[in-house]
């Protein structure tokens, strides 16, 4: 049995008539007549009573037909289902991310241009990230770097600078800001290797030849706060992750532009998919206020599919 034939006996059933099913299929009356009886000689059954041009149910017609309505409402939620997803009325988007502090906002505004749309957000390191991408437990990520894999398509999102907090004990507390030589010979505390802030510090301070005591690796930033109260040394924060705390003291390096960065990006092959699409639409930044739009390449959002 054929859809069509069930739609066509589900027609006449409820039209009570060959001719008005046609009519309401866009279809001839032959073909109503041809795909009702194939069903009825296919199963040796008799679904109508015929008189004349009426039609009647008969009792097997009567089960079926409760049958059809079942599968036509089915067929019907699944239409509307599809329908809604594809103008973001519903869904699920699955972000991966590094951090919180990267992410906030992006999520705000998603939900504010999509509020029916369910998001979750997992994070971890880097790879984690890149990882849930390309096993598609996630459909976007954000990075605080650039990746420059053809596999993923990235586009940069904001920029924040990167300070020096200390305890309030610290000499540095004093001040609002210091030269980045001002960091030679100070006890540091870094955050783990791969970390972009610590990255971003150190290729800044090997360019002015600062070299700093490094006295702590710590992966924590919860633990690098509380060391820094203590007085243990002093670290490097990008601001959109500096909390502010009792004991704590930020300061700006006045003479050196050292920043982290957001990168929001997807698998190439998903970027045309329509929830994806619109995750970056509603990112894209403003070019003022520490947030900035990086020019676009020719051919720029496209997937590789997609051309």
């Amino acid at each position: 049995m054929r859809l069509t034939q069930l739609r066509s006996f589900y027609a006449v059933a409820r039209m009570g008539s060959f001719t008005k099913a046609a009519e309401h299929l866009h279809v001839s009356q032959p073909t109503i007549t041809t795909q009702v009886r194939f069903l009825e000689e296919s199963y040796k059954v008799e679904l109508f009573h015929r008189s004349g041009r009426r039609v009647q149910l008969t009792q097997l017609g009567e089960q079926l037909m409760l049958h059809a309505q079942q599968i036509f409402s089915i067929e019907a939620d699944a239409v509307s289902l599809l329908r809604d997803a594809g103008e973001l009325r519903t869904g699920h988007l699955r972000v991966a991310a590094v951090g919180p502090y990267h992410v906030t906002k992006m999520l705000a505004d998603f939900s504010q241009h999509y509020p029916d749309i369910k998001v979750s957000v997992s994070t971890g390191n880097s790879q984690d990230v890149l990882d849930r991408l390309l096993d598609y437990r996630a459909d976007v990520g954000v990075l605080a770097q650039l990746v420059e894999d053809d596999r993923f398509l990235s586009v940069p999102f904001s920029r924040h600078p990167v300070g020096i907090f200390t305890s309030s004990s610290h000499r540095f507390a004093q001040r609002r800001s210091i030269r980045l030589a001002e960091l030679q010979g100070e006890r540091m505390l870094l955050r783990e290797q791969g970390s972009t802030t610590r990255k971003a510090l150190e290729l800044a301070m090997e360019k002015a030849g600062v070299e700093a005591e490094v006295v702590m690796e710590i992966s924590s930033r919860e633990v690098i706060r509380e060391a820094v109260s203590q007085g243990i040394g002093i670290a490097a924060v990008s601001t959109v992750e500096y909390v502010p705390g009792p004991g704590l003291h930020m300061v700006s390096i006045s003479d050196a532009d050292i920043f982290t960065y957001a990168h929001v990006l997807c698998l190439a092959e998903r970027r045309s998919m329509r929830m994806v699409n619109a995750f970056f639409e509603t990112v894209s930044p403003p070019t003022e206020g520490g947030v900035y739009r990086a020019p676009r390449k020719k051919g720029a959002g496209r997937s590789k599919k997609s051309g």
